[in-house]
């Protein structure tokens, strides 16, 4: 059976399925029970995780103890505090399994090297960083910008099945509101579409 990342250095970096498994030898497997923590703040971030199986996430913890979850990483995802992994800073974040997972722990020359290996990989790669960066421009802006309601509706297409695997206190905090007004605003959609 194939797995999750070999799917994705064959179909999204475009490395030749005959090659993908020299990849093998670029990162180790990390089986992950929930709550475990791959990174807290004040740490330098070490490796990118790539999700092979099951569910992480990223937040911040305010001076107030408030967390504030930056991302989900489901199946399939990559995730890091880019800052402190590039820039060898302490991080503000953490890193934690919600639910038992298998990681691949990618070193930060991961990519760099698949670009001298497979050189064909260059513009998937760039196309990547791209849509990461744009990512986040629109993360901004939606919790700038977007109602309570819209940021949701967003979350629902970017992480289409993540409400039923984890609390919903999480989503809320992802959305920037509190649990109370995220039923408000399920409620509303609910009832819109009565």
């Amino acid at each position: 059976m194939e797995t999750n990342i070999a799917k994705y250095l064959s179909k999204v970096l475009e490395i030749p399925s005959e090659a993908v498994s020299q990849c093998g030898s670029m990162y180790t497997l990390k089986h992950v029970a929930k709550g475990e923590m791959l990174l807290q703040a004040g740490e330098i971030c070490k490796h990118t995780y790539f999700v092979e199986a099951g569910l992480l996430r990223m937040y911040s913890i305010d001076r107030a103890g408030k967390e504030h979850i930056i991302q989900f990483a489901p199946e399939t995802w990559l995730i890091s505090d880019r800052s402190s992994l590039y820039f060898n800073e302490k991080s503000n974040y953490y890193i934690d399994a919600t639910e038992d997972s298998q990681v691949l722990a990618l070193s930060p020359d991961f990519f760099s090297n698949l670009k001298v290996q497979f050189p064909g990989t260059i513009t998937s790669n760039d196309l990547l960083l791209q849509k990461h960066i744009r990512g986040l421009q629109n993360r901004i802006n939606s919790l700038l910008a977007e109602t309570a309601q819209e940021r949701y509706l967003n979350f629902i297409k970017m992480y289409p099945n993540i409400m039923q695997r984890v609390p919903q206190w999480m989503v809320a905090s992802y959305l920037g509101i509190t649990p109370e007004s995220l039923s408000r605003v399920r409620k509303e959609i609910v009832n819109k579409k009565s």
